[in-house]
Order: structure tokens, then C-alpha cells, then sequence
């Protein structure tokens, strides 16, 4: 009988313990995997929000930089990270809704390889240009391109990012033709445009605003169905002659799939609390960003959704990638 026991009292003491450790979490440094360069809108996300989860959970929040492959790399990184809670992925629309439908041999799956806790932001993507150029509104810049095939160079923060499946589809719905010139994050592409290296860019507003307000930039529309209430005199490329034009970049946390349920919400407590404190909110107003909460269980639904509409429009717009 004593034998026929052991092994239960052992599985009851190991359960113990285990729900010890995860009382106690977080006792170390927690990292956040960004997939991109700093100085890009992701990169701004994740620094945005640090100080309020450092303070939330008690612990240091250091930012990971992990670019390359539009993002991928870093996102598979964080799917296989330690499912213990100190390692936090910031996914968002091109590495876990895009990303996909995009690269057939990717080595993560949105849905099954990681748990959400909650949406963060979003921001609608600004298609710009280098102030040179003799452009001053969409209908121009369109004239222009049809008047140079092949002339103009299009800068995006990767290839298979949501800057250039919106751009794709902006050449797609306007019969014109850049030059694509992928760089590896928004900071060096935006360099480069402020430069004069390459004519137009289309990245997040949160990432630009600053340059577009210096007037480094010559911002035309936002991609979103609706102005930004950061630049609200900025038209949409909806109204500006391409009806039903819609893109933006969400953001928002998930960790490794086997994380321990009472370990996510507590992570999901903590950026509730941040993402309401004013001094968050007023830092993604400056950024051109709409703030957003959910539960896990929304943010997964609106994952799904997410994923089937970008794999129907990558589809539809035959673009592939390897």
C-alpha cells in the first residue's frame, strides 16, 4: 500500500510546488521579443508600454530586439521561448496575421503556438514621401507613376510586412509600379528616406509623425477607413480615389502556447493596468495610436478573424513569398 502511494504523494508535491513558483512569479527580469529594429512603430510599442509592466509586475521589463525576415524570426523565436512567463512576444498584423498567408514554410503558428492575452494598439500606416518628390497628393502621385513605370522606389520595413501587402495592394487597386526596396525594420528605411535614398514609405504613422511634423516628410493619406485623430487633416486613400481602402497595424502580447494559465493572466492583469494609466494613453495619442484592451479569449477570436481576412486578400492578390 505505501508503495502503491508514493507515487501520488509525489505528483501531489510536485503540483505544490509548481503552483508555489507560479504564486511567486514574476522573481526575475522579463524580456519582450520585438521582431523588427529599433525605431520602428513595434519597437515604439514596446517601449511605450515597459515602464508601466515594470512597475505593474515588480519586476524589469528590457526589450529584445530580434529583426529580420518581415518580422518572422523574432516571432519564432518567442513561440519557442521557455513557457514560464518571462519571455513575452509584441505579435502584431505582420508576423502573426500576415506573415502566414505569406511564407509558406513558416515555423510558427499563430493560433496554435502561442497564448494572447491582450490587443495593445492601432495605428494606421501613412503613405509618404521624400519632399523632393512632385507629389502633393494621392491623385499626383499616381500620375506620376504612370508617367515613370518602374522609376519610382518604394521603401517598406520588410518584405511580407503589413507596410507592403498595403502598398502591394495600393499598386494593385491604382494600376502603378514601384520599385520595391525592402529594408529590415522601419528605423533604416525611414533613414534612407529622410535622405533622399529612396522616393516614398509606407509605414506606421506612430513611427513618422515626428518627421512628417518637422516637415522631413511629405505625408499624402492614411491607409485606415477613417482619418487619424493625430493628423485628422490628412485624407484616407479611400477618399482621396480608391474606395474601400483599408490597412492598419494592431498590436498586441501573447506568449508560448504552454504558459501556464494563472501565469498569462497575470501578465494580461498587468498590461490592463498599464495600458489605463494616463501617461500610456497620452504617449499612444502623440504616436497617431488608438489604444485597445481585451480579454484573451476576444484577442484569439480577433486573431482568427484577422488571419482568414489577410489570407483571402493575399490570395486574392496572387502576391507569394519565400
Amino acid at each position: 500500500m505505501k508503495n502503491r502511494s508514493l507515487p501520488l504523494i509525489l505528483a501531489a508535491s510536485l503540483l505544490v510546488a509548481a503552483s508555489a513558483a507560479h504564486a511567486a512569479y514574476p522573481e526575475k527580469t522579463l524580456r519582450i521579443i520585438v521582431p523588427y529594429p529599433p525605431g520602428g512603430n513595434i519597437d515604439i510599442t514596446a517601449r511605450t508600454i515597459a515602464p508601466g509592466l515594470t512597475e505593474a509586475l515588480g519586476q524589469q521589463v528590457v526589450i529584445d530586439n530580434r529583426g529580420g525576415a518581415g518580422g518572422t524570426i523574432g516571432a519564432e523565436l518567442g513561440a519557442k521561448s521557455a513557457p514560464d512567463g518571462y519571455t513575452l512576444l509584441l505579435g502584431s498584423t505582420g508576423t502573426l496575421s500576415t506573415a502566414p498567408p505569406l511564407y509558406p514554410r513558416l515555423n510558427y503558428d499563430p493560433i496554435k503556438d502561442f497564448a494572447t492575452t491582450s490587443l495593445l494598439s492601432n495605428v494606421p500606416l501613412v503613405l509618404e514621401m521624400h519632399p523632393s518628390i512632385p507629389a502633393r497628393s494621392v491623385k499626383e502621385l499616381i500620375t506620376l507613376a504612370k508617367s515613370r513605370p518602374g522609376k519610382i522606389t518604394m521603401g517598406t520595413p520588410g518584405a511580407g510586412t503589413t507596410n507592403h501587402l498595403a502598398a502591394e495592394l495600393f499598386q494593385s487597386a491604382t494600376g502603378t509600379r514601384f520599385i520595391h526596396i525592402p529594408y529590415k525594420g522601419s528605423g533604416p528605411g525611414l533613414i534612407d528616406l529622410i535622405g533622399g535614398q529612396i522616393d516614398i514609405y509606407f509605414d506606421q504613422l506612430s513611427a513618422s509623425i515626428g518627421f512628417i511634423q518637422a516637415g522631413k516628410l511629405r505625408a499624402l493619406a492614411v491607409t485606415t477607413a477613417k482619418r487619424a485623430a493625430a493628423m485628422p487633416e490628412l485624407p484616407t486613400i479611400a477618399e482621396s480615389g480608391i474606395p474601400g481602402f483599408d490597412a492598419s497595424t494592431w498590436t498586441g502580447i501573447v506568449l508560448p502556447a504552454a504558459t501556464p494559465r494563472d501565469i498569462v493572466m497575470k501578465v494580461h492583469a498587468a498590461l490592463i493596468k498599464t495600458l489605463r494609466t494616463k501617461a500610456t494613453r497620452d504617449s499612444f495619442t502623440r504616436l497617431g495610436a488608438e489604444t485597445l484592451e481585451s480579454t484573451p479569449e476576444e484577442f484569439a477570436r480577433f486573431l482568427r478573424e484577422d488571419l482568414a481576412k489577410w489570407t483571402k486578400v493575399v490570395r486574392d492578390a496572387g502576391i507569394k513569398l519565400e
